[in-house]
């Protein structure tokens, strides 16, 4: 782990784009959703800030955040348990007067006390809906060269059709500089995405996190850059990696398949970059005699007894011999009973699929709440 600190602090919004997947937030955060056999969305934020010497981590939390606190404790996997800085989760409510956010400017409006005292330069501004191994280290050398108020990074990428009502899109100029922000942009073909990931220097923040609120402003990158876009200077850095963006039900699913590519997997898990995560203590997974694997990323702690092909397995998924999974997505502790046959099924964590039960589906997705008996 990366032992350098970086003269920047993070804030971490884990609760944007939540109505994105409303199926699988009821009880957890868009930042708390699993992914990729052991880990949550938060996981890639936190490891690249951590990775990059970022030590002073904030998230604010607006709702459905128990879960998000379990994974997340004392920030001990990610070296963020510290006396300074550290690991910070900020919820709703945290002080006298204070209310559920609406907009990002409301929520830093309600920690300008603390980006005061903070020691670092610079802050990095981030949200959850996306797995990917960026290089906040190269980010911030990128700002510090360019002399810009501010960086947003983009990926030029078509806009989902179910991402249409929230996104943000670039224009630049032949520099690189942001000349037009865009909200919800319907244009078809490959645009400047935004990844909803920004820097800016700590004490230009506060300023203008203070006067946006005078003005009633709430939204950061409409009211605040797209308004001041001839002000200041706000320059694009693109990103070129891998990067999965979860939009719907159908792009999680997607996404978790993708990764059954080892070339999409190595991109994503970089050794030089570490993704680290909460630590649960599960023998390896265990393949039972007679048993039939096939193109599957299982975590550990699972015991296949069964027929599994094309899926993405959690830690401590049970197929019991006798059932058939194929093209699935079962989340931590998911039981698959004798004589069950699941294709292009999603499970939550602690779903049962008793014995001879049949859930197949070609055109999407099914999903299967949390702790939910089938």
């Amino acid at each position: 782990m990366v032992n350098v600190n970086a003269n920047a602090l993070g804030i971490i919004f884990p609760n944007s784009y939540d109505n994105l997947i409303p199926e699988m937030v009821q009880k957890r955060t868009m930042a708390s959703v699993p992914f990729a056999s052991r880990y949550r969305l938060i996981d890639f934020t936190l490891s690249g800030m951590v990775n990059a010497g970022v030590d002073n981590v904030t998230i604010m939390t607006r709702q459905n955040y128990y879960s998000l606190m379990d994974h997340l404790g004392s920030g001990r996997e990610w070296d963020l348990a510290r006396k300074l800085g550290g690991l910070q989760i900020i919820p709703p409510y945290a002080r006298a007067g204070s209310k559920q956010y609406h907009g990002r400017v409301e929520a830093l409006h309600s920690i300008v006390g603390m980006l005061e005292r903070q020691r670092e330069k610079y802050v990095i501004i981030s949200d959850c809906n996306t797995a990917n191994n960026f290089d906040y280290a190269a980010f911030i050398e990128a700002h510090m060269q360019s002399g810009a108020d501010v960086t947003v990074v983009y990926q030029k990428s078509i806009i989902p059709e179910s991402a249409k009502e929230d996104n943000y899109t670039f224009t630049l100029d032949s520099n690189g500089r942001v000349t037009e922000i865009l909200t919800n942009d319907y244009r078809n073909g490959v645009q400047n995405l935004s990844m909803n990931i920004y820097i800016m220097e700590r004490e230009s923040l506060v300023t203008m996190v203070k006067d946006a609120m005078v003005r009633n402003l709430m939204l950061f990158e409409r009211d605040i850059l797209g308004r001041n876009l001839q002000l200041l200077h706000v320059q694009s850095y693109e990103y070129t990696g891998y990067c999965a963006r979860i939009s719907d039900i159908t792009s999680y699913f997607e996404e978790n398949m993708r990764l059954l590519n080892p070339d999409n997997l190595k991109q994503l898990i970089d050794e030089k970059r570490p993704v680290y995560t909460k630590i649960r203590d599960d023998a390896p997974t265990c393949y039972v005699a007679g048993s039939s694997v096939k193109n599957t990323m299982a975590a550990d702690g699972c015991i296949i007894e069964g027929e599994v092909e094309n899926c993405v397995l959690f830690r401590g998924v049970k197929i019991a011999a006798g059932a058939k999974v194929k093209n699935c997505v079962l989340m931590q502790d998911t039981i698959v009973e004798s004589g069950a046959e699941l294709d292009h099924v999603i499970t939550d964590k602690n779903v049962t699929i008793t014995a001879g039960k049949n859930l197949t589906s070609d055109s999407f997705p099914v999903y299967v709440g949390k702790g939910h008996t089938v």
